[in-house]
């Protein structure tokens, strides 16, 4: 497993829901001795739900760790959207109240390549195709820092069934993963399952070129201003602007779609889907929620002097941000 020696001496909390992924990465960190916590949501879609629920309150009482879980609503639409996003806020509030540093999860190399030929299908680049990265630096929306860690990213799913089987560890199927109205499904059965029983070798050899090919691409990357949903990064380049928007906003919580993407590569201002603000200036690329309030003459002037976007002015008022300190110089920033 990848960074297994970095999560020493953390405060951890790993996403957990009884099935093989997550089930196995909890037995491997037991076996490391490596100190954690779980969360599960459960959406109460099917008959095992609340015995997957259980079985994790029960884990927690047997290897003395916290074990918190939720139920979900029961949405009639956009179910994988919604519960993603509810899944995460739910993880994002635990890590907020109980002060956890690194949040675990069980994505595998599966999952890569069911997303690398998801997005290959719509039109996406490197960055977009590799989108699972085994370490990566995040904000909750209250500003509160942490670590994603995906530390089984290199094992398939054969494998971590075969280790759960090996010792005899309990483990639970999602009966819903075969139904294939949803994509994921849909591709993870005709394509991506077939393609890593025969290639398995080949296709972990590809990603991890890949990887390597995405972090030179986008070294000319570099956010140099968090605060709340304020994201100010320096390019390289303008033509990195696509790119380090669509990465951005994807951490915040939002999917860009091939026109939204487009249209930041051609304007230098735009709001996206009316939610959110993303505009290029001076090498930087500055994204906030778009707001549309009154501002007192005083901030708009304090904002003009420190060329702070118009379309960021709003965010920046409501949080209390000064403008200075938004758009202050930093020194690693490219130029």
């Amino acid at each position: 497993m990848q960074h297994f020696t970095q999560l020493v001496n953390k405060k951890i909390l790993l996403a957990y829901s009884a099935g093989i992924d997550s089930s196995a990465l909890f037995f491997m960190l037991i076996e490391a001795e490596i100190s954690f916590d779980i969360a599960l949501v459960n959406y109460g879609t099917r008959a095992q739900s609340d015995v997957e629920e259980k079985h994790a309150i029960a884990l927690g009482k047997k290897y003395n760790l916290k074990a918190y879980t939720i139920k979900a609503p029961l949405w009639k639409r956009h179910f994988e959207a919604n519960a993603r996003t509810f899944r995460y806020n739910f993880f994002e509030r635990l890590i907020c109240e109980h002060n956890y540093d690194t949040l675990i999860t069980a994505h595998q190399l599966n999952d890569q390549l069911e997303w690398f030929l998801m997005r290959l299908t719509k039109g996406a680049g490197v960055s977009e195709l590799i989108g699972l990265e085994p370490l990566t630096a995040r904000n909750t929306t209250d500003g509160k820092p942490y670590i994603l860690v995906r530390p089984l990213l290199k094992q398939s799913k054969a494998e971590l069934l075969h280790y759960l089987e090996r010792n005899n560890y309990t483990y639970f199927v999602d009966e819903s993963n075969q139904d294939k109205r949803f994509e994921r499904n849909q591709f993870r059965q005709e394509f991506s399952d077939p393609l890593l029983a025969k290639y398995h070798d080949g296709i972990k050899r590809s990603f991890s070129y890949l990887h390597d090919d995405k972090e030179r691409l986008l070294s000319g990357i570099e956010c140099i201003f968090i605060q709340d949903e304020l994201r100010v990064l320096s390019l390289k380049s303008p033509k990195l602007r696509a790119k380090a928007a669509d990465l951005t906003l994807k951490e915040l919580g939002y999917l860009l779609s091939s026109n939204q993407r487009k249209e930041i590569e051609q304007k230098d201002s735009i709001v996206i889907g009316g939610k959110w603000a993303v505009v290029y200036q001076d090498h930087r690329l500055y994204i906030a929620p778009f707001l549309t309030i009154s501002m007192p003459k005083k901030f708009k002037e304090l904002s003009r002097v420190s060329n702070l976007p118009i379309k960021i002015r709003p965010y920046c008022y409501a949080k209390g941000m000064a403008p200075v300190k938004v758009t202050a110089t930093y020194g690693s920033e490219y130029s």
